[in-house]
């Protein structure tokens, strides 16, 4: 087990490149997605349906990888699952029909859920024993990677195949996690620090994280799974407005605003740049504002930026709006896994990922249904109004988990 400060930052460093590998090997394969819809001859419905596969496998294996986390230890579910990963991504190019897509899916997703719930894991024992609301970190991590690897593959989509292009990225990821995975195995997950009853803490007012164990065991059972829904409620609704802004943001500016494809491009681009800029300032946040203050904060502050982006009469206010909706939405799902997994460890984080990946799975159906009923710019408030819901279930569990 860890137990200077040196062993927590080689920690730290390892599953930060994990969550950044994640988000850079799943960004490479969406933007191949059009290239493998072409070899395969699918229709956009047939495409659909194989995609399911990715959403199938990761919430299926969810909360088996927290029993998995429990059994073995998350730093070693989180290697094996970026070995998974890794290979996984470089066999949709191999697949020439929608069935077979959809199966190499299934594994694909399967690994990236798996991966999600064990490094989100093994980051809450490790924001524990730092008593450092350092969570927002890996997420911005990971939040890096998916631009570097979308940029990545943007650039070279005109020149490499996506066979080559998805081996390269397989190759890149066996090499990281067997640069990082080392550290991982080496070490268990780190304890929280005890303190002698009469000894002072010499850190000012720490505000991470977790309870300690005596305290999180009295709490009876039936209200920590009741928290740990509540946060996976907040997760959800994070993950609902990355989901629609996704797949949305850029359709409603160049539908409802006149705006270029390039420009509409721009729309996504200003929300994931905002989100990851919050997450990297996300510690000295939380640190100043405790976790409670940060949720109502950062779910009010998307509220309002998603109200201005999907009912601006202007191109340039929508896409302000976009970048307020990425910075309020930025530190909400880090905030909601974290309190999850320190109540109810890896079955928690399970459960919180598994809200918010449904959240996002639901955001794009939803709003398209909505856009037909009624009208894009109406659909899109739903983020805000969910946004504004995580602000509420915030101010109700503010003084549920210490700060």
């Amino acid at each position: 087990m860890p137990g200077t400060s040196r062993d927590l930052t080689r920690l730290r460093t390892a599953i930060t490149a994990f969550f950044a590998l994640d988000g850079f090997l799943f960004a490479g394969w969406v933007v191949r997605i059009p290239a493998i819809k072409h070899q395969t001859g699918a229709s956009a419905g047939d495409l659909g349906l194989a995609l399911l596969g990715v959403s199938a496998g990761a919430v299926l294996t969810m909360t088996l990888t927290g029993r998995l986390c429990r059994r073995y230890g998350s730093h070693q579910v989180t290697v094996v699952c970026a070995v998974l990963l890794s290979l996984s991504v470089a066999l949709p190019p191999l697949t020439h029909s929608v069935l077979a897509l959809g199966a190499v899916l299934l594994v694909f997703g399967a690994a990236y859920g798996g991966i999600n719930v064990a490094f989100n894991s093994a980051a809450v024992d490790l924001v524990t024993a730092l008593r450092r609301p350092i969570m927002p970190s890996f997420h911005a991590a990971f939040s890096l990677g998916g631009m570097v690897g979308a940029g990545l593959g943007g650039l070279v989509a005109g020149a490499l195949s996506p066979t080559v292009h998805l081996a390269g990225l397989a190759v890149v990821g066996l090499l990281v996690t067997a640069v990082a995975a080392p550290t991982l195995l080496r070490h268990e997950p780190p304890s929280a620090p005890t303190l002698p009853h009469n000894e002072p803490s010499s850190a000012p007012t720490p505000a991470p994280s977790a309870p300690s164990a005596p305290e999180t065991s009295r709490r009876p059972r039936g209200r920590i799974r009741g928290l740990v829904i509540v946060f996976g409620l907040i997760a959800g609704c994070t993950a609902y407005g990355e989901g629609a802004m996704a797949d949305w943001g850029a359709l409603h500016l160049e539908q409802d605003l006149d705006a270029s494809s390039g420009v509409a491009a721009l729309g996504y681009t200003c929300f994931a740049l905002a989100m990851t800029i919050g997450r990297l300032s996300g510690t000295a946040l939380l640190e100043r504002l405790g976790h409670g203050r940060t949720v109502v904060a950062g779910g009010a502050t998307a509220a309002a930026g998603m109200l201005l982006g999907s009912l601006a009469p202007s191109l340039w206010a929508a896409l302000l709006g976009f970048a307020v909706t990425g910075l309020g939405l930025a530190n909400l799902f880090p905030v909601a896994v974290e309190r999850a997994g320190t109540l109810a460890g890896p079955s928690g984080v399970a459960t919180a990922s598994t809200f918010g990946y449904g959240g996002m799975l639901l955001g794009p159906p939803a709003i398209g249904f909505m856009a037909d009923w009624l009208s894009l710019p109406v659909a899109l408030t739903s983020v805000a109004v969910l946004a504004a819901i995580a602000t509420l279930i915030g101010v109700a569990t503010r003084r549920a988990v210490p700060n």
